[in-house]
């Protein structure tokens, strides 16, 4: 009889989640009158043992009542973006309304000083209706360049890779490589991967390829914060360079310098081996 009860309940319950505290508590008396025994009963249900105890527990210390369903309140968010700030971002995009959802974050960033994600952006504005096209738009990207640079200096490659330095830590090597014949026209060794280091490295290597404003190259880098910060965008304006970035997640738009980067570092970690192997062969001579 009990046993034929527990079919009927175990299929009747399998077939909805148990919300209500009639239910559980017709549970408790199910397993309560069962004579195969707490566990059993409870793995022919389909109920773990740790929410029925849990009912269990609630039933004996408040009775029926006990087992009713208590809504978890909603706790607030210690990094929600305050309303006023998402007022300032309405009405950023409604000003530019020609600006990405990662544009208006990096804008935001730099004018207000206060630090938003494209993603949060994105949120806000999806809220207010004002996103009318997908973040991102899916193109396969070329396998190769449309307009091939033809001459040195006509467009230059830049990009930043880490090397992290026994003893000393973490440094990033900033270079500037033509794009024509993939001449290394500068490079610098620095602590950070700022603006202003991109800023630096771009400066001297026009002051070492003597360029000016009336004929300085185009700069082609990937999507680095550095690269897309506001002083950047206005330095280069100011040096007469048009700035064209890669495809968001395709480095090989950049392929020249990323494949000069690998390169260096293959070579750095080769003779690192060989002078371990050297080492090593001193300590056992043959």
């Amino acid at each position: 009889m009990v046993s034929n009860k527990i079919q009927e309940v175990y299929a009747f319950y399998t077939r909805r989640k148990i919300r209500d505290h009639s239910e559980k508590y017709e549970i408790i008396r199910l397993v309560e009158t069962s004579d195969l025994g707490v566990n059993r009963t409870l793995q022919e249900l389909g109920i773990a043992k740790r929410t029925f105890y849990n009912w269990y527990g609630r039933y004996r210390e408040k009775g029926y009542e006990g087992l009713a369903t208590h809504e978890r309140s909603m706790r607030s968010q210690w990094n929600k973006i305050p309303p006023e700030i998402s007022e300032q971002i309405v009405a950023m995009a409604l000003d530019c309304a020609d600006l990405s959802p990662r544009e208006i974050a990096c804008r935001f960033t730099d004018n207000k000083k206060y630090f938003v994600s494209e993603s949060s952006v994105y949120r806000i504005l999806k809220r207010q209706n004002l996103i009318t096209s997908p973040t991102h738009i899916v193109m396969k990207a070329g396998e190769e360049f449309t307009d091939k640079t033809k001459a040195p200096n006509e467009m230059w490659q830049t990009d930043f890779t880490y090397f992290k330095i026994i003893g000393y830590g973490w440094f990033y090597l900033s270079t500037v490589l033509d794009d024509y014949s993939r001449y290394i026209i500068h490079w610098e060794l620095c602590s950070t991967m700022k603006d202003v280091d991109a800023e630096r490295t771009i400066q001297r290597a026009l002051q070492k390829a003597k360029l000016s404003k009336e004929n300085a190259p185009k700069l082609l880098s990937d999507n680095r914060s550095s690269y897309i910060s506001k002083d950047f965008g206005e330095f280069l304006q100011n040096k007469g360079i048009e700035h064209r970035r890669g495809r968001p997640n395709h480095p090989q738009t950049q392929g020249k310098i990323e494949r000069y980067h690998r390169s260096l570092k293959n070579v750095i970690k080769l003779k690192k081996d060989q002078k371990i192997l050297r080492k090593r062969a001193s300590l056992f001579p043959s």
